[in-house]
């Protein structure tokens, strides 16, 4: 670990020397591998982590090292001075780095990260190419607008083919790859890359520590390739710019300055994405990416004004990237710290923020004590005195700020756009072992929640029991681990269940009233509620279209929350209601009994009746699954995935292996790991990941409703 003093005396680093970055990819590309070198060459660790031996930095936790997967995103900052005399200066850059998971079980820490980030680093395995999650993350990362490079790994692997991956990076992912390097050998021989802009070679010495290495000439037998691939890189960069392209078509190749702030122009508006390649396991091709991450990717100063809500007048507001700017904040993350308590990571969008000091949570109209401001490495932390716009720093102290909230100045409040989640496709049920483990577990569930925005919680009426739903089955199985070894609950589980929901199919009205008259005063609650159909993935709606103040304005809300219990449980087996717009349009009242208990009934009861009337329909999550698979096996693959009502989408060969894409009900799929080992003496693989909901055949739905109440804890 670098010296702290050390550290806290380089932390107030100019604006244009930081930068906020993502290491993003499917799962098993190389991501931790990566960050971890980054973290051995800017000097940030002394020995090099390895996932193999659960001593990577970044893969922290128990849970992270026993199966050799990222599950929380990691928060680290490294320094860098680029290595290659180039355009850019010599100086030192700051690069706080985020290294989020692979498995699609935890997007959540993917989807709050690329919120935060400036730029990013898309990991991709050389033989694998752009693999589904690949996909995935990188539309996530158009969504949030975020600049990025990639980073073609394993270039050491058996059947790793760079330019087939580049060919997929445009095919794939419709982005326009600018090839910056080229792989000096494959597979075994890979020993270096050649460095197109700047016309000269790395060659590493072996694979110890990859900190050796010599800058040398083009070799011969490349020379050809070189100057095509070149003339084709500037040919790409002078197009994004007038001048560089009049000197271009006239024979006059522009200067390295000219080219390298044309390419950062081209990359910061999603124009072009610059490719490299190396392997990070074998310690090569790390050191040209993080001169690339300085020359090429965001400085906060790089990112617009950011775009807020004024919770008063609710008017657009913006805030730049300044420290004089008035203080406003995203939290992105809540993590339980065993040391610290509740840890909130936040990143500072203008302004400063002291430690002590008190900050306004807009969303949640709450003023927050700040206890103390930590600068986050993995799970090590150093104490700051304050944060600064384009900063990511974790506070200690916050007790009502969860994921998504905005922080910011009392006297000038804006809320920042939130982060939107998947809804969960899986749940369980689950119940303490003893008397004891009751109250912890109703605890250590919260402290769960509160951290995982993909993860829920919710009581069974009819049973009494806990649900409690995520992204999958490996998402559901490590929070039941954690919750043993972090609160010490000991508890059982069911088997996992699908999370259908359901919905309606037309519209329909009814009328909901609630009357009791039982001497002195009684209640009287009375309401007509519309329910019409919505698009999938709309969620619910709540209008009021009362006139003439048939049901008085301050019982509206009651209404409405007697709608939103009563959307929890079904009408068809007691799964939530979505996609629903719900109109209140008429009613009554009594001057006396009226109350809001009473219109909270009422609307519970209307929602219910107009639902029954308005073709209630079953939902079921549908996932995409990519089956990667010797040729010979493909045959049977297919047949079984037919069966399986599945929807296949087509098949893309890639070298040996053939990857089958299908849509296919998440119901269908339970040991599937398990079929399609045995079917292929264990040689095919399988990927899968939500897709959306659709709805469920009638015969399955009757076999649904039939069965007698699914949440059996075994």
């Amino acid at each position: 670990m670098t010296d702290q003093s050390n550290t806290a005396s380089k932390r107030h680093v100019p604006l244009d020397k930081i930068r906020n970055i993502g290491i993003i990819a499917h799962i098993d590309a190389g991501k931790t591998t990566t960050t971890e070198r980054i973290l051995f060459y800017t000097g940030k660790t002394y020995k090099i982590g390895d996932i193999d031996e659960g001593t990577t930095q970044m893969d922290w936790m128990e849970q992270e090292k026993e199966r050799g997967i990222t599950i929380v995103s990691a928060a680290t900052t490294a320094f860098w001075t680029p290595i290659m005399a180039g355009a850019a200066s010599q100086d030192e850059y700051r690069i706080n780095i985020i290294d989020t998971p692979g498995h699609v079980d935890f997007t959540a820490e993917v989807e709050r990260s690329l919120r935060v980030l400036d730029g990013g680093i898309t990991v991709l395995d050389a033989e694998e190419g752009v693999q589904s999650q690949s996909e995935t993350v990188w539309h996530q990362a158009d969504k949030y607008n975020v600049p990025r490079l990639c980073f073609v790994n394993k270039m050491d692997k058996l059947g790793a083919d760079f330019m087939a991956t580049v060919t997929d990076i445009k095919d794939r992912l419709g982005a326009h790859p600018a090839i910056m390097a080229l792989p000096i050998g494959a597979e075994s021989t890979f020993k270096g890359v050649v460095l197109l802009l700047e016309q000269k070679a790395i060659i590493w010495h072996g694979d110890e520590t990859g900190a050796k290495y010599d800058i040398v000439d083009i070799p011969e037998d490349m020379l050809a390739d070189a100057k095509k691939y070149r003339t084709l890189l500037i040919e790409q960069i002078s197009e994004h710019d007038d001048k560089l392209l009049e000197k271009f078509l006239n024979g006059t190749e522009p200067t390295m300055e000219e080219l390298q702030q044309t390419l950062r122009q081209a990359t910061l508006a999603y124009k072009l994405v610059p490719i490299y390649c190396g392997s990070s396991l074998r310690n090569k091709g790390v050191q040209p990416l993080l001169d690339a991450v300085v020359h090429y990717l965001p400085s906060p100063l790089d990112i617009k004004d950011v775009k807020g809500t004024n919770p008063k007048t609710k008017a657009e507001e913006f805030r730049s990237n300044k420290v004089e700017a008035p203080f406003s904040a995203l939290a992105f993350k809540v993590q339980t710290d065993p040391h610290v308590g509740r840890l909130t990571y936040i990143r500072v969008y203008s302004g400063t923020l002291k430690a002590g000091s008190y900050a306004y949570n807009s969303t949640r109209q709450e003023k927050e004590r700040v206890g103390r401001l930590l600068l986050m490495h993995a799970n090590t932390r150093e104490e700051i005195p304050e944060a600064f716009a384009g900063e990511i720093v974790a506070v200690v102290g916050l007790k009502q700020t969860t994921t998504g909230d905005t922080l910011c100045d009392d006297t000038q409040p804006i809320i920042l756009e939130g982060i939107s989640f998947t809804d969960p496709v899986i749940s369980l049920a689950i119940e303490p072992k003893t008397k004891a483990d009751q109250e912890k577990m109703g605890y250590a569930l919260k402290r769960l929640a509160d951290e995982d925005p993909t993860f829920t919680i919710k009581s069974d009426p009819d049973t009494g029991q806990t649900l409690i739903s995520g992204m999958g089955e490996l998402h559901l199985e490590i929070l039941v681990d954690r919750m043993k070894r972090e609160f010490h609950v000991e508890a059982n589980t069911g088997k996992p269940q699908v999370a259908y929901k359901e919905t309606i199919t037309k519209i329909a009205e009814a009328e909901g009233k609630y009357i009791r008259q039982s001497g002195g005063r009684g209640q009287y609650g009375h309401c007509f509620l519309r329910v019409e159909p919505q698009d999938r993935g709309m969620g619910y709606e709540f209008v009021s279209e009362v006139v003439g103040g048939t049901i008085p304005k301050e019982f509206i809300p009651a209404i409405q929350k007697g709608v939103k219990e009563a959307l929890e449980n079904g009408v068809i087996a007691g799964h939530p209601l979505v996609d629903m717009k719900v109109a209140v349009t008429d009613g009554s009242y009594h001057e006396v009994d009226s109350s809001e208990i009473a219109f909270k009934i009422a609307g519970s009861q209307a929602l219910k009746a107009a639902v029954r009337a308005a073709g209630p329909v079953l939902l079921e999550p549908i996932m995409k699954v990519e089956v990667s698979t010797p040729e010979e096996f493909m045959g049977e693959i297919i047949g079984d995935l037919s069966s399986k009502r599945a929807q296949i989408l087509g098949t893309n060969k890639r070298g040996k292996i053939t990857v089958v894409t299908a849509l296919v009900p998440l119901a269908e799929l339970t040991q599937y790991v398990t079929i399609i080992r045995s079917m292929t003496q264990g040689r095919a693989s399988f990927y899968m990941e939500p897709s959306h909901y659709q709805e469920v055949p009638q015969n399955i739905t009757e076999a649904i409703i039939a069965k007698n109440k699914p949440h059996e804890v075994q």
